[in-house]
């Protein structure tokens, strides 16, 4: 999304509509009216006929004569003044950006509001992530041209104030490459599988490094099998596309820093492999690997931001087919920690992928580790596609991730790992399954993924609820949402050592 910032009044700019944002109380409701009349008589009998109510998200357009540098003015509401957040501020801008591309409408010219609770800088941020997050649609499959565009291309923030500009200006331009990053999240889980097999996965991955000014490193089955990833190797036992391990390395922090590790899970299509899924909803299965696009994503956000934070991003990219080398129930895999593992259910098989990225991981002596995954349906079931669970080992970690999910409005929900649920996934010839049964799905997976994480400081977030979505939300369409990377930026951003 282009962004410019003008200091003059709204009516000054040029655009295909103007976008005010407006009050619902009575008190900055009035006054809102009073000043919108003045600068744009044509809104008057909306206003005064009490069809506008200034409610939460509600979205009202005026047609403006020609002497207007817009055509339309779109009226949005944000309900009380005094209690706008980030969030609802979001849900506002995604209202007006969702009427603005249903008009086909490529620029808007937007009002900065004052009397809020929100500051100025808060509102640029929230305010882009909105316009920019609800204008997207993964467009490259459609033949018919009313369907390929995303039509909102520019967004232009007016105010008369020079500071308040300023602070507009500083939060929109995070908010831009951070929603940027987002929207690369979603287009690479939403790709299909015969464009986004583990080698298109690096592709995009070296792409992404290119771009963005980060080394990237893919390593080929030879280097696995070198490297004795036995779990990645199982999981790809059934596919005839190999698998490959992408290694993504950014340098912002000062040279002896310790790195912040993300892993994150690439099964670019899981059919199950032998324990096959039922085919209703299969093809949502295209997203099984969003916890890989989210850290290919954040660490292309992060490396743009500039961020003095050193990190590396680990993806463990596979199939997980059904065929005659497949494997299957009872087989056994031994880690390079010494870890034996029984295959009790060849569907949980993102766990061990992860289990030799997470063992790869240690080798930098991180002082965090992060990994993301569509992982349990458990998780969904727990939480729902609002909440990402989170399960890890250490406790300022957790809190940080807190912090920002709150912010982000990427929230996380700390699930417990008990010692007493390990039992559940006691192996029976092994030192453990990879499965635990109906009881505590999520609880188990994580607590599998502990036995190979040495002594890093590490988080485990399920995301299987909150990256696949079944519906529209307020500012994030149906599919791939993207979610992580957000929350992983916002938390880097923070970061002290």
């Amino acid at each position: 999304m282009k962004l410019s910032f003008t200091q003059s009044a709204l009516a000054e700019a040029k655009s295909d509509a103007y976008v005010i944002f407006v009050p619902g109380d009575d008190k900055h409701f009035k006054e809102a009216q009073k000043r919108i009349i003045a600068d744009f008589p044509e809104a008057k009998p909306l206003l005064e006929s009490g069809d506008f109510k200034a409610k939460r998200d509600s979205v009202a357009t005026v047609y403006l004569s020609g002497k207007a540098k817009a055509s339309r003015l779109l009226l949005v509401g944000i309900g009380e003044a005094e209690k706008v957040t980030l969030e609802s501020m979001r849900r506002a801008a995604a209202a007006a950006a969702k009427a603005a591309t249903g008009k086909k409408l490529k620029s808007l010219a937007i009002a900065v509001p004052s009397g809020l609770s929100l500051d100025a800088e808060g509102f640029g941020e929230a305010a882009t992530e909105g316009f920019c997050l609800a204008a997207y649609k993964l467009t490259r499959y459609f033949s018919d041209k009313e369907r390929t565009g995303n039509t909102l291309e520019s967004l232009t923030f007016c105010s008369e104030n020079k500071k308040s500009l300023a602070d507009v200006k500083k939060g929109a331009e995070y908010a831009e490459t951070v929603s940027q990053g987002t929207l690369l999240a979603r287009t690479l889980a939403n790709t299909p599988d015969n464009d986004m097999y583990p080698e298109k996965l690096a592709e995009a991955a070296q792409k992404a490094g290119k771009d963005a000014g980060f080394k990237v490193t893919v390593l080929d089955k030879k280097k696995i099998e070198s490297l004795k990833m036995h779990g990645l190797l199982a999981v790809n036992q059934g596919s005839k596309r190999p698998p490959v391990f992408i290694v993504m390395e950014y340098e912002g922090g000062g040279k002896n820093d310790k790195p912040i590790v993300l892993v994150g899970k690439g099964v670019t299509f899981d059919t199950g492999g032998i324990s096959i899924k039922p085919s209703a909803g299969m093809a949502e299965m295209k997203m099984d690997m969003h916890g890989a696009a989210t850290v290919i994503s954040t660490i292309a956000t992060i490396a743009r931001l500039g961020l003095k934070v050193n990190v590396i991003a680990l993806v463990p990219a596979t199939e997980n087919m059904p065929s005659g080398s497949a494997v299957v129930p009872g087989d056994v895999i031994v880690y390079t920690n010494g870890v034996s593992v029984e295959v009790d259910n060849t569907d949980a098989e993102g766990r061990l992928i992860l289990a030799d990225a997470l063992i790869y991981a240690q080798k930098y002596k991180p002082q965090a580790c992060i990994d993301l995954a569509t992982l349990t349906g458990a998780c969904v079931v727990a939480l729902g596609t609002v909440t990402t669970g989170m399960m890890g080992t250490d406790a300022p970690l957790k809190s940080r991730l807190k912090l920002a999910g709150d912010y982000t409005h990427e929230y996380v929900c700390e699930l417990p790992i008990y010692e007493e649920y390990e039992e559940l996934i006691k192996g029976d010839i092994t030192d453990v399954k990879n499965a635990g049964g109906r009881y505590a799905g999520a609880i188990t997976a994580a607590l599998f993924l502990k036995r190979f994480v040495g002594d890093m400081p590490w988080v485990h977030l399920d995301i299987a609820g909150t990256a696949m979505l079944s519906s529209d939300a307020p500012y994030t369409p149906k599919g791939a949402s993207g979610v992580g990377v957000r929350l992983l930026t916002d938390m880097l951003r923070k970061w002290k050592s």
